[in-house]
């Protein structure tokens, strides 16, 4: 076996680049010669973590199969959400807290996936049942890409097993959870300096529903005023983005991390669908989702099960 890549979905955030290390990390005391990358730049809440634990941030790929024969995945399963090539390589194994579609393999693989809030929640899991300990600096990162899915705690899609995984990761790496969460998630709200562009991408991923492809992004802010501010900006770049990538409807969440509520940016068709996804009307292509804060669990269900019955 040759070198193993392995990576998270493209516009990475936290959980998809530490998985990436701290999978890349439990693979190479396994024997395999693995190395995390990414598929995208690095947000601001990752470098922080990246940074607080004295970790390089793993290089950026555009294509795998000119580099290496064979890959694992980790935070994500769909294709489109991953290296451009993903067909041109072998999966060797996936890692997962998301739904599985638009997945498919020519072989057998190893293929774990689990209704929890993070992926490395899965993987501190793999490191116990491997008998591998987890070095203090590993156990931060994947402490922050817990305390990111999760926004310390207050999403949906947090479980007691995510919770429990946390205060032993804090316990290895020496860290206060509640101050150092705070701080991270902080961190990754700085909105002023980003284009509009930089806002809407930073952490977007393109969903097939039904006949239908939706991108939805998410910022995490303390006022939801400091990106609604500039609405008429961002729906202007949703309505290029969608014409340039052939999307039908592009959501941007707007998620006040203190607050647990969002705000909702819609533009595309049908913009009928989104409204009946959440029993509201879209007004001046703003749409309010009171307590949602996770995409994964209280966005994408809604809106698939919605366009499902669109042409």
């Amino acid at each position: 076996m040759g070198k193993v890549l392995v990576f998270g979905h493209k516009n990475p955030d936290t959980d998809a680049v530490t998985s990436a290390i701290s999978y890349a990390y439990l693979q190479q005391q396994l024997g395999v010669d693995a190395e995390a990358v990414a598929l995208g730049e690095i947000g601001e809440e990752t470098a922080y973590a990246l940074d607080y634990f004295n970790t390089q941030a793993p290089r950026v790929i555009e294509t795998a199969a000119n580099e290496a024969e064979q890959v694992m995945l980790v935070d994500h399963n769909e294709f489109q959400q991953s290296v451009s090539d993903i067909e041109e390589v072998t999966v060797l194994s996936v890692v997962d807290h998301h739904r599985i579609a638009n997945f498919h393999t020519a072989d057998p693989l190893h293929y774990r996936a689990e209704p929890v809030g993070c992926t490395n929640t899965i993987i501190l899991k793999m490191f116990k049942e491997n008998q591998v300990d987890i070095p203090k600096d590993i156990a931060g990162l994947m402490l922050s890409a817990i305390i990111s899915d999760s926004l310390l705690f207050k999403s949906p899609t947090c479980t007691e097993q995510d919770i429990k995984a946390a205060k032993e990761l804090a316990e290895i790496a020496e860290v206060d959870l509640e101050s150092y969460g705070l701080d991270m998630l902080k961190a990754g709200t700085n909105t002023g300096d980003k284009t509009a562009e930089e806002l809407l991408e930073g952490d977007a991923k393109t969903f097939p529903m039904g006949s239908k492809s939706v991108r939805i992004g998410q910022v995490n802010v303390v006022d939801v005023n400091d990106v609604l501010s500039r609405k008429a900006e961002l729906v202007k770049e949703m309505e290029r983005l969608c014409l340039e990538n052939k999307y039908d409807l592009y959501v941007l969440l707007i998620t006040n991390i203190l607050e647990s509520d969002s705000e909702a940016l819609v533009s595309g068709n049908p913009i009928k669908a989104v409204e009946e996804a959440f029993g509201k009307e879209i007004t001046d292509s703003q749409l309010p989702l009171s307590g949602v804060v996770s995409r994964k669990k209280q966005v994408v269900p809604n809106l698939t099960e919605v366009l499902e019955k669109y042409e």
